[in-house]
């Protein structure tokens, strides 16, 4: 372990990356609660074509990590990569102030990402010897950081942007992305040594590679979790507009903001995760542990149980609007099913990697919300050809079929499991998660 001093119980490096990454997403999200907005609104595009180029950009913003993180793994290590990354991003968020520059800006953070986004989380591994016991929570807490950022976005970035302008509010985001860099930069006695990289005589023992079972896993519950976020990638974008025509914004002769409701979700997260923390570890001390996969499909179904109360009050609203306090009640819901699904995805990549290839492992996980993302934007450019109850019926439709993908594929994810915590080799890198 990097540092024996602790915070809550953790190592000091988890408070250095967490609130890293908190500000990278601050960053991230900002930029987002605008982006269709700022295309519909200010480039006047149309609605099928903001939500296809919506959905490209965060596809591309998860393609680039596979490529950074080969890079990090083999030439870069992780301090440089977040350096470098956390640089590139910053500026392709000032760029989105200057409209000439949207789409060289969006490719520019996309760039950014693909260095940052898979470096930051292997290293939360790097904390913890693989007896720790404190490790099967680090990625929970990490993912509470995630949605802080991802809370107080929309808020700050949001408001500035719909009140003084959508550039202003660009830039601020940029601003955040630097002050996550300086956190980084200022912690660096905390975080664990770089780990050294194979020798290219090396490159071919077999302990750097994958079996073909795990393989073949990880592939199962890359289609899986690519079917679920075409539907969960919904509330950037479809939800979003639905949030601004579907909705009575009214409350106490106050309008609400559009872009404050992209807050519900990490507000909800940061409030649910801590009790359900507590609730699993009762769980685990008492015996009754739920395995990975069949926890994400749990969560992919409690997803489809909330786009269904959508489709519902859609189908209902006859053409009326509805109040907005059904749309908290629907992030009440989907909060709960992804606190299930995602921190629990990321953390079985991480404990499925191989030697040496950590970051990469975990850059597939990211992979996999490249090839969602590009499916959300070609189901939400489908919004304006569905009456809204139907569409939403749809996303349901959606997470279902991804839960009964996970599930059957629990028997497999299980029997590896068995095997990893067995066959542990000494000396093998400290990455290991839920």
């Amino acid at each position: 372990m990097s540092d024996e001093r602790s915070w809550f119980g953790h190592p000091r490096g988890l408070t250095v990356l967490f609130l890293t990454n908190m500000w990278e997403q601050f960053s991230y999200y900002g930029m987002r609660a605008l982006l269709v907005y700022f295309m519909t609104k200010q480039l006047l595009l149309g609605q099928a074509q903001a939500s296809f180029i919506y959905g490209a950009y965060t596809a591309c913003a998860y393609f680039t990590p596979i490529i950074g993180g080969i890079m990090v793994d083999r030439f870069l290590g992780k301090r440089r990569a977040v350096i470098i990354g956390a640089s590139v991003m910053a500026a392709g968020h000032f760029m989105m102030a200057f409209e000439p520059l949207f789409y060289l800006a969006l490719a520019t953070i996309a760039l950014g990402n693909g260095l940052f986004l898979p470096t930051l989380p292997s290293q939360v591994g790097d904390l913890y010897r693989r007896d720790d016991p404190r490790r099967g929570w680090a990625y929970n807490v990490y993912y509470v950081g995630v949605n802080i950022g991802g809370f107080l976005a929309p808020l700050l970035c949001g408001t500035i942007g719909e009140v003084y302008g959508w550039h202003y509010g660009f830039g601020l985001a940029g601003v955040g992305m630097l002050v996550g860099l300086a956190i980084y930069l200022s912690g660096q006695r905390h975080l664990p040594p770089e780990p050294a990289r194979p020798a290219k005589s090396d490159a071919a023992t077999p302990k750097g590679g994958f079996d073909r079972q795990t393989l073949l896993v990880l592939v199962g519950i890359g289609v899986a979790v690519t079917v679920f976020r075409s539907a969960y990638e919904q509330v950037g974008n479809t939800v979003a507009l639905w949030a601004d025509t579907g909705l009575d914004r009214q409350a106490g002769g106050f309008l609400i903001p559009m872009t404050w409701f992209q807050s519900l979700n990490p507000l909800f997260v940061m409030l649910m995760t801590p009790p359900l923390l507590a609730w699993w570890r009762r769980r685990a001390d008492a015996g009754h542990d739920q395995p990975p996969a069949r926890r994400m499909a749990l969560g992919a179904l409690i997803i489809s149980a909330s786009y269904l109360l959508l489709a519902g009050l859609a189908w209902s609203a006859g053409g009326h609007t509805t109040s907005w306090v059904w749309l908290a009640l629907f992030f009440v819901a989907f909060t709960f099913g992804e606190l299930f699904i995602l921190p629990t995805g990321l953390g079985l990549f991480a404990r499925l990697a191989p030697l040496n290839l950590g970051t990469t492992t975990v850059a597939a996980w990211f992979l996999i919300t490249f090839t969602g993302s590009l499916s959300a934007g070609l189901v939400g450019s489908l919004w304006s050809r569905f009456e809204h109850g139907s569409f939403f019926a749809l996303l349901a439709a959606l997470a279902a079929i991804a839960a009964g993908l996970l599930w059957l594929l629990n028997p497999a994810t299980e029997n590896i499991n068995k095997s990893k915590t067995k066959h542990i080799q000494p000396g093998e890198a400290h990455v290991e998660a839920i």
